[in-house]
């Protein structure tokens, strides 16, 4: 007698250690954006993935390693976003950075302020995600402009660029006092002002 299978009922597969663990970040990644770390249950982690709360920590030690690693893979994932057009010209790939990272500030803007501020995480490995995100960002500008920005001068305006995208979403679209083009123009144009100064 042949075994008949449900469409109805989700087939599952026994995972690999790494396909497991980018599926618990996955999901915790989806959480974090949600709410701050405080609120994400661990057991609700687990039964989403229909796994053992005791097997989510085989894999994450404690909440505190699972939420960062969840904050690496968004770090990555805005690299990922943000990344330009390596065959546009220099100051296009600028623009493209700029309107990328706005965009994705506006999106997730919770989040992105977590990121930036903390969530009351005390572990410097928080404040190494961000920094790695303007650090990428820097060379990846200095890299389209050539040598004319000084590394320091790049690193300080993407700060700027930030925090100008975060006052800029924190209002209702619609009582923004400028569209996203003219906040990309403006962030543009700050980095050619510096340059000057610099």
């Amino acid at each position: 007698m042949l075994n008949s299978v449900d469409p109805e009922i989700p087939v599952r597969r026994r995972l690999t250690a790494d396909d497991r663990r980018r599926q618990l970040l996955g999901i915790g990644l989806t959480k974090i954006m949600e709410k701050p770390i405080q609120d994400l249950a661990m057991d609700e982690i687990a039964a989403e993935a229909g796994i053992s709360r005791g097997l989510l920590f085989h894999y994450f030690p404690t909440k505190t390693d699972f939420y960062l690693e969840c904050v690496a893979a968004a770090g990555r994932r805005i690299l990922r976003n943000t990344s330009p057009d390596v065959d546009a010209p220099g100051p296009d790939q600028v623009r493209q950075m700029v309107r990328a990272m706005v965009e994705q500030i506006d999106r997730r803007r919770s989040f992105y302020l977590t990121l930036v501020h903390g969530s009351g995480v005390a572990d410097p490995r928080l404040s190494e995600v961000h920094e790695s995100v303007r650090s990428v960002s820097t060379e990846r500008v200095l890299a389209a402009l050539g040598a004319d920005p000084q590394p320091h001068v790049v690193h300080a305006w993407w700060a700027y660029v930030e925090d100008l995208a975060l006052s800029w979403s924190a209002p209702p679209a619609a009582e923004r006092d400028r569209t996203l083009d003219e906040v990309v123009e403006h962030c543009v144009q700050a980095l050619r002002a510096l340059t000057v100064l610099a």
